[in-house]
């Protein structure tokens, strides 16, 4: 899996972290994922073609000191399907941006 992480956050600082993210992103159902929703003007062709298997979404994963970022765009209606494919540069540049807002607004220091 492609994934953009960053570990070794102390866990005080884990639990500020899991605020930000209930905050700013979609629940799942579980604790430690979280689903950032993609902008219909940064979907691929295909995923904008397949708009009946989204919203399509990044998902965010957290543990006891770290935070992973996943570069697979999946669909939340449809887990097996041709959409559900990794970044394009333009989705990526959106994710990163998100984590990088989340470590300068937080002051997170690992």
């Amino acid at each position: 899996m492609r994934q953009y992480l960053i570990d070794e956050i102390p866990k005080k600082e884990m639990e500020r972290v899991r605020d930000y993210l209930e905050e700013r992103t979609l629940p799942t159902g579980l604790q430690e994922i979280f689903w950032i929703e993609l902008p219909p003007d940064l979907l691929s062709p295909l995923q904008w073609e397949h708009r009946d298997c989204g919203p399509h979404y990044l998902a965010i994963e957290t543990g006891k000191d770290f935070v992973k970022f996943e570069f697979l765009v999946r669909g939340q209606n449809k887990f097996r399907c041709e959409c559900v494919q990794y970044t394009t540069p333009a989705q990526e540049a959106y994710l990163l941006r998100f984590a990088h807002t989340l470590i300068e607004t937080l002051e997170l220091k690992t």
